[in-house]
Parts: structure tokens; sequence; C-alpha cells
């Protein structure tokens, strides 16, 4: 899946499709910085200063560090070619905005969903979600501090996800790596459009 130079158009081609994409995953993950990492724009971010209630209320395990959080969403875009764009739509990661999921959810084709090894379980809300409601998604393992805990196999095993489910390990900070993510997805989408039987039996769990 071959992506435009780094230099992209300011506007969108006329008559180019426009595919809604999801980066979806648990807080701290690292959605806002692959939004960052890849849009050929200025991202939109509705980020706010983590407080004391705040910090009380959010699970900071792991993340301790951590400064800022998405309150609503980040929005972000990519050329694929001339005739296809992607608007990424980032989700917001603590439990108490997971309201906004289903309004992020309407047209999106498909969805990333971002996984931390160090805290695996936090990407399983946004697995349940998106396996519920039959959004194809690919699982983007996040190497943090550039380390490698887990293999692509032992996640999937961990997560209890399907053989047709992709599985691949990323570094969300690095543009190049962020771009692998979104065209595994799209090969991804494009393997269901082209063999619907497989699809259709992968979501009542054949």
């Amino acid at each position: 899946m071959a992506f435009v130079g780094s230099e992209p158009p300011a506007q969108p081609a006329l008559g180019a499709s426009a595919v809604k994409v999801l980066i979806a995953g648990g807080f701290g993950v690292g959605k806002t910085t692959m939004v960052g990492a890849v849009s050929e724009i200025a991202p939109l971010r509705t980020e706010e200063m983590i407080s004391e209630i705040s910090g009380k209320v959010d699970d900071l395990s792991g993340v301790e560090n951590k400064t800022t959080t998405t309150v609503a969403l980040d929005f972000g875009r990519i050329t694929i070619n001339e005739s296809l764009i992607l608007y990424l739509f980032g989700t917001p990661g603590q439990e108490r905005f997971w309201f906004l999921w289903d309004e992020l959810a309407l047209g999106a084709l498909g969805a990333v969903v971002l996984a931390d090894t160090r805290r695996l379980d936090g990407c399983f809300a946004a697995v349940d979600f998106f396996e519920r409601r039959q959004i194809p998604f690919v699982l983007a393992v996040n190497n943090f501090f550039g380390k490698q805990f887990y293999t692509a196999d032992e996640v999937r095993e961990a997560t209890d996800l399907d053989s047709n489910t992709p599985i691949l390990l990323c570094d969300v900070r690095q543009r190049e790596s962020s771009k692998a993510v979104l065209a595994t997805l799209l090969e991804h989408l494009i393997a269901r459009i082209s063999n619907p039987d497989a699809a259709a039996s992968e979501a009542v769990g054949g």
C-alpha cells in the first residue's frame, strides 16, 4: 500500500474518496502521538492538563509522567493517493469519556486499536467495542522506549483475537511505522471486501 510523498497537496483532490478511521485504545497508549506523527495537516487536539482530581480518577499506572490527556478527540488527515484520503479520529482513552466512542464510530470503515504490553488489559475495552459493532480493526502494539516485551503471537494469545485480525508491532512516534499500521488496516479492509464470506464467518466467530 503506497502513500504519497512527504509534501501532500494542501487540499484534498477533487473526487477523492474519504475514509474515516478511528485510532483507539486505553489511556496513555499513544493515540494522540500516532495521529500527530502521520497527519499531513496540523492535527486538531483536545488535550487538557491532568489535574490532581483527574489523577485520582484515572489509572496512571505505567504512565505516571503523563501530563495531558485527550478529553474529546484528536483529528488528522493523510493522503494515500490521488483517489483516497484517510481522516483519522483519535478517541479519548479514559473510561469516563467512553460515551463519545459511539458518536465517533459513526461512518468509520475501520480502526486501529493501540496496545501497550506493559498494560495490555488497557486495550480490551477497545477490542470488545469494535468486535461488538463488527467494525474491522488491526491491533498495533506500541513498543514504548523501543522495547519489545512480547511477540505478536503472544499478544494474540493474550487478547484471544481470531487469526484474521492483523497484529503488528510499531512505534507510533515514527511516521513510517505509523503509516505501516494504516497500510495494514487498509489491506485488511480490502481483503474483507474481496472475501465477504470470510468476513461474515469472522463476525459470527467462525
